[in-house]
């Protein structure tokens, strides 16, 4: 429309949508970090790693892998595999076809710590983010995020992660 200018700003209203959106998310997110923590002594970034480690072949993964899967840059990569290794979850060994890189392993420690959390993890999503919702709204949350994922997709993305 000629002469119209677009608003650079979101209305109050957006911002309303926007502070609760973010707002329940953290709430979300908290809860299950709080179970995880209460009952398993594992934090969301202990079960995300170990998530993307037994869904690996052979439960390992290269460093650069496993910090694109996580979505973490290698550096908070690096220290969170250090105490996680130190509670014996995980092994930091020798990549075999690579000697610049470094595979992480899942220890047998760290898959029945993986294991005997993944089910009452997955309950607490049901309880705290699927039942309240009809299922018209859970496809709708699936069409929205789906949405803003594609959005973030098409932004500048970072460089990759070299190991």
């Amino acid at each position: 429309m000629k002469g119209q200018r677009r608003r650079v700003y979101p209305t109050a209203e957006e911002l309303r949508i926007w502070r609760d959106f973010t707002e329940t998310a953290q709430a979300l997110r908290g809860e299950l970090a709080a179970r995880l923590q209460k009952e398993f002594s594992l934090s969301p970034g202990d079960y995300a790693v170990m998530l993307a480690l037994s869904e690996a072949d052979g439960t390992r993964l290269r460093s650069s892998e496993l910090a694109a899967l996580v979505g973490w840059e290698r550096s908070r990569l690096s220290h969170h595999l250090g105490r996680m290794e130190r509670r014996g979850l995980i092994l930091r060994v020798e990549c075999a076809t690579d000697s610049r890189g470094a595979e992480v392993v899942l220890t047998d420690q760290g898959a029945r710590a993986f294991r005997s959390a993944s089910l009452p993890h997955l309950q607490a999503i049901r309880e705290l983010f699927v039942d309240p919702l009809a299922p018209e709204q859970l496809a709708a949350v699936g069409a929205i995020v789906a949405k803003l994922r594609a959005g973030l997709d098409g932004a500048a993305s970072p460089g990759p992660v070299i190991d």
